[in-house]
This record gives structure tokens, sequence and C-alpha cells, in this order.
């Protein structure tokens, strides 16, 4: 099959319980996580989700603890079976293959980063990078070789010769990561791999992630708990709850229109400046003229980003979209709305 998504999930539903496909489209499969536990002993972990993530696209999913989040990304490999629903990844449907079918696709078109490091103890860095390609089959001169292009990449030249337990739990983690990018998978899946770490290895191992996609572009799928971390990485963010999904859409999206007073809370105390785009605070021009002359900046331009521009420049700047087409005007007392209400809130 042909496809513009390197993962297509569609009615994505897993019931812990004896023949819990049976639920699926009855009555009691509306019932709230609560109610159907206390009635029949089931528990939904996830509930009807359907998503798309496009191909070098970082699309996050995240929710407080319960909400299904690391049973959804377990789902989409199948290391935990779904109730119903279907997953296509690169185009090819997860659901219906056979186990020989599956292991290929996992050893070659997908790679998982966990919280844990699951790093081979007794093994090397070189060699704990290069695994996925020793249980494939490949030769031990080709594993070598991309394996420390790999420790390369991911800032660890110099450690190759090292045990796991002779590093860090940052370093660990990027061993984690170059043994993910070594068999060059179709899609990345990350698993809160940062929450055990530090915060300030935590913001480097983040800093790293955003570094590792602008260079070799592959899509991924993140985990988190946390919003700050989802904000930071996220080209689209899924908010879940009580395994369903709340609202999917950009960071400035989720920030400047929640869906509901749940996602709202979740975003109040977020630094507003520093995510929403002048698409949010922006004014229609009165005429085609407006501003005619003035500094032009495109709508997806961060507040934060655009305020030196706007404060500096007497009157309005005019704002583009992604065609170059006028679409609106901003002004300081714009970006100051927005800064002054983070300084009230």
């Amino acid at each position: 099959m042909t496809t513009d998504s390197a993962l297509k999930v569609r009615g994505l539903w897993k019931i812990f319980g004896p023949k819990a496909e049976r639920l699926i489209g009855t009555p009691d499969a509306a019932l709230s996580r609560k109610d159907l536990q206390a009635k029949s002993g089931h528990v939904i972990g996830v509930r009807d989700v359907s998503f798309d993530v496009a191909p070098g696209e970082v699309f996050v999913v995240m929710g407080l603890s319960g909400s299904g989040k690391s049973t959804l990304v377990r789902l989409l490999t199948r290391l935990i079976e779904p109730t119903a629903g279907s997953v296509h990844l690169d185009g090819i449907d997860l659901t219906g293959m056979d186990e020989n079918a599956l292991r290929e696709v996992r050893r070659r078109k997908v790679s998982m980063v966990f919280q844990h490091f699951g790093l081979l103890p007794h093994r090397k860095v070189i060699d704990n990078v290069g695994f996925g390609l020793e249980v494939r089959g490949e030769g031990k001169t080709a594993r070598r070789v991309r394996a420390q292009d790999m420790i390369d990449l991911v800032g660890l030249s110099g450690y190759e010769q090292n045990f796991p337990d002779q590093l860090s739990g940052g370093m660990q983690q990027r061993v984690g990561l170059a043994r993910a990018l070594a068999g060059d998978p179709a899609v990345l899946m990350f698993d809160e791999p940062f929450s055990a770490l530090d915060p300030l290895i935590r913001r480097d191992m983040q800093k790293e992630v955003i570094r590792l996609h602008h260079e070799v572009g592959k899509t991924m799928v993140f985990i988190t708990h946390d919003l700050d971390e989802a904000l930071k990485l996220g080209d689209r963010i899924l908010i879940m709850r009580d395994g369903e999904i709340v609202q999917i859409g950009p960071p400035d999206e989720i920030i400047a229109a929640p869906a509901d007073d749940y996602v709202k809370d979740f975003v109040a105390d977020v630094n507003k400046s520093h995510v929403l785009t002048l698409r949010w605070v922006m004014r229609p021009p009165d005429s085609p003229d407006e501003g005619v002359g003035a500094p032009t900046l495109p709508q997806s331009t961060i507040v934060r980003e655009a305020a030196r521009t706007v404060l500096a420049h007497q009157g309005v700047v005019r704002v583009v979209d992604a065609d170059d087409k006028f679409v609106g005007v901003v002004d300081d007392e714009d970006i100051l709305r927005v800064v002054v209400a983070e300084q009230d809130a």
C-alpha cells in the first residue's frame, strides 16, 4: 500500500480482562474506566485511539500517570496485543502479521528507547551499539563501522571500549540512542527515556534529541508526562486522559486553544511567550497597505523571538503566512499583552 504517513493508527483499543474483544461495540465499552471495572472487572488501557504521524515528525504523546500513554506506545509494535484496531508502520500493517514477520519489522523498521537503558553490562559500548545489527546477522566489520558512526553522532567518541557501568546515566542513555539509530529504523519510539535522569542531564538529553532529529530527520514518537519536555520536543502533541485522546495539535495551538478545562489546567503555568506564535496574537489588517515598508515576520515566529523586532519598531509589523501572504499585523501592545499576562499569572 502507499501512504503519506510514517505511522497510521485507527480505532485502537486495549481492554485488559478475559474475552475483552466482546465488549467492543457494546454499551459497556462507553462506560468510564471506574464503572467498567466495577461492573465487569475489565480495565480500559486505550480507548478508540486514531492518529497519523508524518514522515520526519516528532510526535509527542503525553498525559499524567495512568493516562494510557505507555500502553499506547507498546501497542504500536504489539509488545502488547491490541484488543481491536489497526497500526500501519511505514505502510505495513502490523496488526495482521504473524510473529516471524513482526520480529523482522521490529528489527529493521522500528527502534525503541526506554527509561531503563537495557544495556548489556558485559559488553562494551561499541558492542552494545551494534547488538541489533548482530541480531540481524550482519558481519562484525560492517556492524563495527556502523556502530562507530553512531557513537560519533551521539558524542561518545573515545568511550567505545568502556563498559556501561563506567558511564554516567546520561552517557548510558546516549548509548541507547546510538543503538536505536544504528539499525536505521523508519520510526524511533521513546518511552519516557529521560525521566530517571537528573534535571540538568535531562535538559542536555532533550537538546541531544533535537540535534539528532535535525541531523538524521527520523520520525519520532516520544512519550512523556512532562509538559515542558513535550513543548520543547514536539512538532505536534497528543494529550491523553483515561486512555482517550483529549487533544492533538502543535504546541502553540495546545497553549492558545486548549480543548477543555483539563488541558487548560495542564498548560496554565506555561511561559506562553516561549510557545505562542504570532498567529495567535496578530490582528487582521485594516487594509492591504497597512504597515507597508515595515518589518515582516512569519506567523510561525514565537512571540519571544518576535519581541525584539516588534518592540524596536515604531508602529505595526506585518505578519505573513507560509505562502508569504499578508495575513495580519502586530505591535508592541500585542506582544506586551502576552508578557504581562505571564507576570500576572
